[in-house]
């Protein structure tokens, strides 16, 4: 499935540029006209990031959170500064269908472990971005990309996997916000080797061709961010070529 993303900082729609709060693009898109247009467009599913909460706990936009998703017309799941079971709570109480946990399942795997045997394995979606080396070591920041770890995707999943995790979001960093297309071997392998993990794939997308180029990897969706926001294509255009793919 295609799902489109809306990033927000302070309120606006933005797009970071691999992740650096420093390479910002802010877009005149209102969030709440954004959403219900991605619904008309046949969007079952909206990821949404809070931005502004993952940097500074005290910025969380809840407010406006819970305004795109209140009654929303549309499937959302929503992420970006997790890091206590209240914020699960708080965005789930907000009418987030899924919510989206990134680093702190990097840093404190026990925590968010209990948290899937809690609410479940289908009420959350791990976000866990790959920084891959020279060797093809696919390592994870342990914090929103700022801060290298040693930790491989591998060793992570499979504690994951054992505590009931279903949804796992994962992001080449190297391709992210680029437009240069996505790792295509990164998700053919990580769909055969955990069948049974519903893979959703971030980064890269510019084209309607590096669509069409993951739909033989298996992944369950696709992330599209700023190629929707810089009208490289439009949602409808994504969802036909993956439907009929």
């Amino acid at each position: 499935m295609i799902i489109p993303a809306i990033d927000l900082i302070d309120g606006s729609v933005v797009r970071l540029y691999q992740g650096n709060y420093g390479q910002t693009t802010e877009y005149r898109f209102k969030p709440q006209s954004l959403r219900d247009e991605y619904a008309r467009a046949g969007a079952s599913w909206l990821h949404i990031v809070d931005l502004s909460g993952a940097k500074d706990a005290t910025k969380r936009q809840l407010t406006l959170l819970t305004e795109l998703m209140h009654a929303a017309p549309l499937n959302i799941q929503v992420g970006g500064g997790v890091r206590t079971e209240q914020d699960v709570i708080d965005l789930l109480n907000a009418g987030a269908n899924r919510v989206v946990i990134g680093s702190l399942a990097i840093r404190q795997p026990e925590l968010v472990q209990s948290w899937l045997h809690k609410y479940g394995g289908e009420r959350l979606v791990l976000a866990l971005d790959v920084a891959i080396n020279a060797a093809g070591k696919k390592t994870l920041p342990s914090h929103g990309w700022i801060e290298q770890s040693s930790i491989t995707l591998e060793q992570v999943l499979a504690e994951y996997i054992n505590a009931g995790a279903k949804h796992v979001l994962c992001t080449d960093i190297s391709k992210d916000g680029t437009l240069a297309g996505a790792n295509v071997s990164l998700y053919q392998e990580l769909t055969a080797k955990y069948p049974q993990i519903q893979w959703q794939a971030s980064g890269g997308i510019g084209k309607l061709a590096d669509i069409q180029a993951l739909i033989g990897s298996n992944v369950a969706g696709v992330i599209l961010g700023r190629s929707l926001l810089e009208g490289k294509f439009t949602l409808e255009e994504a969802i036909a070529c993956w439907q009929n793919g």
